[in-house]
């Protein structure tokens, strides 16, 4: 009997002792420092906005006007929500570069250095310091003079609404149903051209551009025996990209400064022919008629509009 108690204490500490080498071997797995997962998707360029094939289809002027762009601030006040961080805003800091490279993209416009120009400067006074330190030799540093604008772009983000318009729908029958919920939040741009001489507002244009987020969410919900309860769920959601979304909107408002131009005379096409294009002439429609849209019951939209998520 001894003996017997003897072989089970021994096999017990044994166990014991191997039990404790596997999880101290376990451990040791976990602290072995892995891999970095590799990069696998290469970096592409910013998609291109309904707005931005429209810019590329513009006629050519009869001459390109230089702008200068000193800056396009937020001017919105907006912080994102909880629990994001109370000092992330809710749109980009960075709306003057889309500015300038919308500009750019017109083929109307060009643009001039004036956001960095205290950079501009800097480097402008080495060149310069270096003429005269060169050897005898060496060609003469000649410095051009900057480019003056003839029109200061200005403007900013003046707005950005949050839940807008929320709502959902839904639908369960005998325990499998699909539900969905949305999300309208609007971003407004506005954006004005000043003649440098005079210091006149030639044009002044606002935009705006809906941000629409969804979420679907299938569902079952069922006993298959008298026990037993099966509930599977799913979800889908989709979020537009709120810098995009501003992108849009500054490049509505380009186009929309450039056909204004263009009807008051400011800057010119090419050939004159080119007035009866219908990239222009729909732009000219928009602004025409923009406080003559029918006003659609908000409610009867968004069921709309969740319906066809739903149905989607």
């Amino acid at each position: 009997m001894k003996r017997g108690l003897e072989y089970s204490n021994r096999y017990a500490g044994i166990s014991r002792i191997g039990m404790t080498l596997l999880l101290c071997s376990l451990l040791g797995a976990c602290a072995v420092p892995s891999t970095p997962v590799a990069v696998t998707a290469s970096a592409k360029l910013t998609p291109p906005t309904p707005s931005s094939h429209d810019l590329r289809k513009l006629p050519p002027p009869k001459g390109k006007v230089v702008v200068a762009v000193y800056g396009f601030r937020d001017q919105t006040g907006q912080y994102k929500p909880q629990p994001d961080s109370s000092f992330s805003t809710s749109v980009t800091q960075g709306a003057a570069s889309m500015l300038v490279k919308a500009l750019k993209e017109s083929g109307w416009f060009t643009p001039v250095e004036r956001e960095s120009l205290q950079e501009l400067l800097t480097e402008r006074r080495i060149v310069r310091a270096l003429d005269g330190s060169q050897n005898k030799d060496a060609p003469e540093i000649n410095i051009p003079a900057l480019v003056p604008a003839s029109v200061l772009i200005d403007g900013g983000i003046i707005s950005y609404e949050s839940n807008v318009r929320t709502g959902g729908l839904g639908a369960r029958f005998l325990g499998v149903g699909v539900s969905t919920q949305y999300r309208m939040d609007q971003v407004t741009i506005g954006l004005r051209s000043v003649d440098i001489r005079t210091g006149q507002v030639l044009q002044t244009v606002s935009t705006t551009k809906t941000i629409y987020s969804y979420e679907v969410r299938p569902s079952v919900y069922k006993f298959v025996n008298f026990k037993d309860l099966l509930e599977i769920e799913a979800g889908v959601t989709g979020n537009e990209p709120a810098q995009l979304c501003v992108k849009e909107a500054i490049e509505a408002a380009v186009l929309h400064l450039t056909v204004q131009g263009l009807k008051d005379r400011n800057w010119m096409l090419k050939n004159e022919s080119d007035w009866n294009l219908p990239i222009i002439q729909e732009y000219l429609r928009e602004e025409n008629n923009y406080a003559r849209y029918p006003i659609t019951d908000p409610t009867a939209e968004a069921t709309k509009t969740a319906a066809v998520a739903i149905s989607n």
